[in-house]
C-alpha cells in the first residue's frame, strides 16, 4: 500500500472529473483524478443496451472535442460515449488512476488539507473535489416487498427485454428512462403499463431546431434555480431511434397502458393515485408554453425558421383519463416484472467533512462546499439547469478550478 501527497485530488472519472482535470492543467494546478472502475464506466455497466443520449452530438459534448464519428444532429451510443470520454482523457493527458476507490475523506487535525484513504493506500491531499455524480444509489420506493412475487429491477440494472421473465412489465417513471423503456418493451411483444408521475415534456425538434438549441437560445439552461417544487421533475424526452417527442397520448395509442403514480401495495394489489389526467395536462401545457415561448423568439428576432402548426394538435385523452386504472391484482394483469425508472441518489459515505446536511446532501454555493477545501462537481442544478449535462459541467469546472488556483494563491503569499 501507497502514501503519496497531491495538491488537488478529484474523485470520480466522469464527466465531472475529466472536465475538472482539463480545467486544473490550464490552471497549472498539480492534481490527480481517482476512478474506482474504468473512465465513464457507469456509461458502459450501468446503462441498458439500447440507450443513447438525450441530446444531440453537437450539443452533448465538451467544447474541446467533437463526436467524430457522428453526424452533429446524431445522438451517441453509450459505447460511444463512453469512447468519447476516453479519447478526451487522453486528449487532455489527465493524471488518472482507475480501479482506486476512496473510502474516506478526513480534515488534517492542526494541518492544512485532507487525509485520503483509497483501496491503494494513503493520500494527503490540500483540496478535494467530489466528482462522482448525481448517479450513485439507485432509488427504489418501499412500496412493493421483495417477496411479492415479481422480479424487480431498477433502471439502471436492465439490460434489454430478454433480461425480463415472460409476462407483462410495470415500468414505474415517465422520465426518459422508463418512456423509453416501456417503449422497447412493448416493441418486443410485452403487455406494459407505464405509471405516469409530474414531468416536463418538451419537443425533441420544433420548426427544424433541437430543444437543446431553445433552451439555450432562449436562456433556460441558465436559469440558476428550478421553479418551486420542481427541483426534481422529469424531462421526458427520447433520442432513441433517430430522436422524438415523448407524447403520452401517442404511448397509449401503440397499446401501453398508462396509469398514474405509483402509490401503494397490498396483498397482491398495486394501487396508483388517480393523477394521470392532471400529470399529462401539466405535462401538455410545459410542452405548448415551450411552443409559444419560441414562436415569440422567431417573431422577435425575425428568423426565418418553418411554422410549425401540427405541433400543436394534441390527440384525444387516452384511456387511462378516461376510465382510469387505479389497481392492479398483478397476478391477474399477469404482471412478471416491475423496472422501477425511479432515479438516484447520492452517496456521499465516504466523504467524512462538514459539507453535507442532516440528510447526507452537498450544501454548496456553485460547488465550493461549506467545508473549506472541499468541492463538488457535476450534480443537478449545481450553478444552472445545464449542471449535469456534459456541456454544462464543463463550465461548472472551470468556475471551481479557478476558485482553487485563487485559493492557492493565497496560500503562497
Amino acid at each position: 500500500m501507497s502514501s503519496q501527497e497531491v495538491e488537488v485530488l478529484v474523485v470520480g472519472g466522469g464527466q465531472a472529473g475529466l472536465a475538472m482535470s482539463e480545467h486544473l492543467s490550464d490552471c497549472g494546478v498539480p492534481h490527480l483524478v481517482l476512478e474506482r472502475h474504468r473512465i465513464a464506466e457507469r456509461w458502459r455497466s450501468e446503462r441498458w443496451d439500447s440507450l443513447v443520449a438525450n441530446g444531440p452530438a453537437w450539443h452533448d459534448r465538451f467544447p474541446g472535442l467533437e463526436f467524430g464519428d457522428l453526424a452533429p444532429d446524431a445522438f451517441a451510443s453509450k459505447e460511444q460515449i463512453a469512447d468519447y470520454f476516453e479519447a478526451y482523457a487522453e486528449k487532455i493527458a489527465a493524471p488518472i488512476r482507475t480501479g482506486v476507490e476512496v473510502t474516506s475523506v478526513r480534515r488534517n487535525a492542526g494541518r492544512p488539507g485532507f487525509r485520503v484513504e483509497t483501496s491503494d493506500g494513503t493520500i494527503d491531499a490540500r483540496f478535494v473535489v467530489a466528482a462522482t455524480g448525481p448517479f450513485q444509489r439507485p432509488v427504489v420506493p418501499p412500496i412493493v416487498p421483495g417477496d411479492a412475487g415479481p422480479l424487480q429491477i431498477h433502471s439502471s440494472s436492465y439490460r434489454n427485454p430478454e433480461q425480463l421473465p415472460a409476462g407483462a412489465v410495470l415500468v414505474v417513471g415517465a422520465g426518459s428512462s422508463g418512456v423509453q423503456i416501456a417503449e422497447e418493451l412493448h416493441r418486443s411483444g410485452r403487455r406494459v403499463y407505464l405509471s405516469v408521475g409530474a414531468h416536463d415534456r418538451p419537443p425533441r425538434r420544433y420548426r427544424g431546431r433541437d430543444f437543446c438549441w431553445w433552451l439555450g437560445v432562449l436562456g433556460k439552461w441558465d436559469a440558476e434555480t428550478p421553479p418551486r417544487g420542481a427541483e426534481h421533475v422529469t424531462i421526458a424526452v427520447s433520442g432513441a431511434r433517430g430522436g422524438h417527442t415523448v407524447d403520452f397520448r401517442a404511448l397509449a395509442a401503440l397499446g401501453i397502458n398508462l396509469v398514474g403514480l405509483t402509490a401503494s401495495f397490498d396483498n397482491g394489489t398495486i394501487r396508483f393515485a388517480p393523477d394521470l389526467g392532471t400529470n399529462i395536462a401539466n405535462g401538455d401545457a410545459n410542452y405548448l408554453s415551450l411552443l409559444d415561448e419560441a414562436d415569440a423568439y422567431v417573431a422577435r428576432n425575425g428568423l426565418d425558421l418553418p411554422e410549425e402548426s401540427g405541433a400543436r394538435t394534441l390527440g384525444p385523452d387516452p384511456a387511462g383519463v378516461t376510465d382510469p386504472v387505479l389497481e392492479l391484482d398483478l397476478a391477474a394483469a399477469e404482471i412478471n416484472s416491475i423496472v422501477w425508472a425511479t432515479g438516484f441518489a447520492v452517496d456521499y459515505s465516504w466523504l467524512q467533512v462538514d459539507a453535507l446536511d442532516e440528510n447526507g446532501r452537498p450544501q454548496h454555493r456553485r460547488g465550493v462546499s461549506t467545508e473549506p477545501g472541499v468541492y463538488f462537481l457535476g450534480l443537478p442544478w449545481l450553478a444552472r439547469r445545464g449542471s449535469s449535462f456534459i456541456w454544462g459541467v464543463w463550465h461548472d469546472a472551470k468556475f471551481v478550478a479557478d476558485h482553487i488556483a485563487t485559493q492557492r494563491s493565497y496560500l503562497r503569499h
